[in-house]
This record gives structure tokens, C-alpha cells and sequence, in this order.
């Protein structure tokens, strides 16, 4: 069960951060205005309070892992959002993300 909910808030912070920073990206560079930034910082500043709630007690671990969370979803929210088309090579990086997350938070370590 911690495995499945630090996967789950791993998703949500993803979710969080990534279209917190999507948001702020359509406010800025489409010039949709000061709402989309501001619901793109209130959405990057959930993502700091997603992330305390992960088990682990250890900050370095947690962010070092997220992040190749983020690449996964980053790719994926450009894929679904806004019609990106990853390449083999994308794909393979970001496979490569997620095998460290594995390893990172999820491997056994002796004592």
C-alpha cells in the first residue's frame, strides 16, 4: 500500500507542477492573460505541499526520484495537451526516467 500511494502522489504532484507550469506557459507565450498564470502558481504551489506528503522521509530522494516522474509526464501531458509526438529516442529517456524512480524509491536497501 506505501508503494501505491507514493505512486499516486508522485501523479499528482506530476499533474501539479506540470500543468501549473503548462498554465503559466499559455498566460505568457499565448498571451491568455494574468488568470492562467495565477492558477498556474496556485498549481506550482500545490505541487511543494503534494510532494511533503510522500512517505519517505528524505527530500533529496523524494525530489530526485520525482523528477524522472516529470519527464514521464511531461512527455505524456505533450502527447495529450498539446498533440506532441514523441520520437524512439524520447521514449527510451524517459523509460530510462522511470527505471530511476524504481530504483531510487523502491529497491530494497540492506541496513
Amino acid at each position: 500500500m506505501t508503494i501505491l500511494r507514493s505512486l499516486a502522489l508522485f501523479v499528482l504532484a506530476a499533474l501539479a507542477e506540470i500543468g501549473g507550469a503548462w498554465l503559466v506557459w499559455q498566460g505568457v507565450r499565448q498571451h491568455r492573460g494574468l488568470l492562467w498564470m495565477g492558477a498556474g502558481v496556485i498549481s506550482l504551489g500545490l505541487y511543494g505541499f503534494v510532494a511533503t506528503m510522500q512517505p519517505d522521509p528524505n527530500f533529496g530522494r523524494i525530489l530526485a526520484a520525482y523528477g524522472g516522474v516529470f519527464v514521464a509526464g511531461s512527455l505524456a501531458w505533450g502527447m495529450i495537451v498539446d498533440g506532441y509526438r514523441p520520437d524512439r529516442l524520447d521514449f527510451m529517456g524517459a523509460a530510462i526516467c522511470l527505471i530511476g524512480v524504481v530504483v531510487i524509491m523502491y529497491v530494497p536497501r540492506g541496513s
